[in-house]
């Protein structure tokens, strides 16, 4: 039956069958193996009439809620996946059928056997997770990204060349408030050390603008999504640390991913 998807995970789901107790999706990333999601995950309030949620045909962003490997069993939630991950979800695989799209050129390009293409994408995949992180990887650092992979080299021509033309550089951006109070005499200038540490990780670019005191803006731009996550705990535990035995609090609330 191929791979099991892991717990938690997003995926892509076409109901298939409704029953009045749940309904039969395919897994659409997994060579539609079957699964199943009960009525009370699929809305977050109680529904009596499930196909006011779900039809047969629809195309849906699940999230794994269990998984019983040796009863081959996959269940399914809806209501736990948020509007923010389920946009990103379509956008990830908005983009790695792109990814397809270009690597396809490249191939038609190099004039590639089935046998070159299917070893060069598992090299590719090898290294760097996916097909369009690949190809990100390309446009970014050219020909030294593909170095000592063996790959042949009409077609390491024909990636560095769409890559180049198609692929911009990924960038993702995240928001939130950073909240410094300070219970000290000499407040505002004890609150001006603190964020003077607070600076933003290389490769990741960062402001601070001031909202009304206590609150400042925090908007941090990287190349995906896991990066500016990472810089925002970076740059919140720098300033957590610079108000470490001062009369000063520190605390930050992320905005909704858009």
């Amino acid at each position: 039956m191929g791979s099991m998807p892991e717990q938690d995970e997003l995926v892509l789901a076409t109901v298939k069958k409704i029953m009045p107790y749940g309904a039969f999706c395919t897994l659409d990333e997994y060579g539609n193996r079957e699964a199943f999601v009960h009525i009370s995950e699929v809305a977050p309030r109680w529904i009596k009439n499930i196909h006011e949620f779900l039809h047969e045909g629809q195309h849906v962003v699940a999230k794994i809620y269990q998984v019983i490997a040796e009863k081959n069993q996959v269940d399914l939630s809806l209501k736990r996946v948020s509007e923010s991950e389920r946009k990103l979800k379509l956008e990830s695989v908005k983009k790695e059928k792109r990814a397809t799209k270009l690597f396809e050129v490249a191939l038609k390009q190099a004039k590639s056997t089935g046998t070159e293409a299917a070893a060069a994408k598992m090299k590719l995949e090898g290294k760097y997770g996916d097909l369009i992180d690949s190809l990100e990887e390309i446009s970014l650092n050219g020909e030294k990204a593909l170095e000592g992979m063996g790959i042949e080299k009409g077609l390491v021509k024909a990636l560095l060349e769409v890559c180049v033309k198609n692929i911009k550089k990924a960038s993702a951006q995240l928001h939130g408030v950073l909240t410094l109070v300070s219970y000290s005499p000499e407040g505002i200038e004890e609150i001006k050390g603190v964020l003077s540490h607070v600076k933003a990780p290389e490769g990741t670019t960062a402001t601070l603008s001031y909202l009304g005191a206590p609150r400042y803006q925090l908007s941090v731009t990287a190349p995906d999504f896991k990066a500016c996550e990472k810089a925002i705990e970076h740059m919140v535990a720098q300033a957590t640390s610079a108000a470490k035995g001062k009369s000063t609090t520190v605390s930050f609330e992320m905005d909704e991913k858009e």
